[in-house]
């Protein structure tokens, strides 16, 4: 087993071990005086982890209920929040009872919002079975909805208590589902590790995942740890997501995945930064490649200035500028503060 301590305002642990999945009732009866726990899970991941999950915590004498809601990001809003609300409340959850999350980022961030807003805060634990949600989404203490306006703009800072990682979960992704992943991979080591990006670039990481999944929650757990609340360095995390967020706007949240847009995200920035002298020359070129190893797109038919129409409803926005993450060079990145109505003229490339 490896294990990562995060140290939060409540810190706690994330677990990365195959199999863990089958022990998640003793971890909630070791980590919380829980009488019940509702399962938040989707109707793609129900089918194969629901009932372990349910057996698991019923072996530890926990009374059970589960929720499950369409896959996607389209059920990501305040509507689905409102039913979790409602049987949390038939089941007459208390404080000290627990929430677990059983799937990707969406259900993570769901799933953490209801926890962090029923009866003011409840715990909750967190277990990812998509790459996307293992390397980055539930390490952080992230949680939120997307509004009609964009997306994740209501939300809350709530750590879990635990966040339990099996890899024996991928087996069971999709192929797309492992790329939309491996955008967020590709990331940290374009913010902050030119060792790992480089050993993505060369190798097949496939066999090394667990070391893959260690690495990034290790960085994440860092930049988390020095900044919680996204007042600085966290926003590095975003790169490529300013744009990215744009697109998935654009499309209405169906047909393009958080990963394929934050890859393109990535890639039109890193060009609109070697535009500007700010990126080293063949950045940009270098992450076009590697998304295309791990088969993401590399463009999109969307325009510079729809993307940056978008944007402007983005959380990232700070009274009349907003903080794009650009990179010197790859594993190294900033933060630029550039004026709302700037943005369209610097990304046309």
């Amino acid at each position: 087993m490896k294990t990562v301590h995060v140290n939060t305002g409540r810190p706690y642990d994330i677990f990365i071990e195959r199999g863990i999945i089958d022990l998640c009732g003793e971890y909630v009866k070791k980590l919380s005086k829980a009488e019940k726990v509702v399962v938040v899970t989707d109707t793609n991941v129900a089918p194969h982890y629901k009932w372990r999950v349910l057996n698991s915590l019923e072996q530890q004498d926990l009374r059970v209920q589960s929720f499950i809601y369409p896959a996607g990001e389209q059920s990501k809003h305040l509507g689905t929040i409102s039913d979790i609300y409602k049987l949390l409340a038939d089941f007459h959850m208390t404080r000290k009872d627990i929430i677990v999350a059983l799937g990707g980022g969406v259900c993570g961030d769901m799933a953490g919002f209801a926890a962090a807003t029923y009866l003011r805060g409840i715990d909750f634990i967190q277990i990812p079975t998509s790459l996307l949600a293992q390397v980055d989404s539930s390490v952080g203490g992230k949680t939120g909805v997307d509004l009609p306006q964009g997306k994740n703009l209501v939300g809350a800072f709530h750590q879990p208590i635990a966040v339990l990682i099996d890899p024996d979960t991928l087996n069971t992704l999709p192929d797309n589902f492992v790329s939309d992943g491996m955008a967020e991979v590709i990331k940290y080591g374009c913010i902050k590790d030119a060792a790992f990006f480089d050993l993505l670039e060369s190798e097949d990481v496939q066999p090394k995942i667990e070391e893959v999944i260690e690495t990034c929650v290790s960085i994440k757990r860092d930049v988390v740890s020095r900044d919680e609340r996204e007042a600085g360095e966290r926003m590095l995390l975003n790169f490529g997501h300013t744009l990215g967020h744009s697109i998935e706007k654009i499309y209405n949240f169906t047909g393009i995945t958080h990963g394929m847009a934050v890859a393109i995200g990535m890639i039109l920035i890193a060009r609109a930064g070697e535009l500007h002298g700010v990126t080293k020359a063949g950045t940009a070129d270098r992450i076009v490649k590697i998304c295309e190893k791990y088969h993401l797109p590399t463009s999109d038919a969307a325009g510079f200035a729809q993307m940056a129409q978008e944007a402007q409803g983005d959380k990232k926005t700070s009274g009349s500028k907003i903080n794009l993450v650009l990179l010197r060079t790859i594993g190294e990145s900033f933060i630029l503060s550039l004026p709302l109505e700037d943005l369209e003229d610097f990304i046309t490339t």
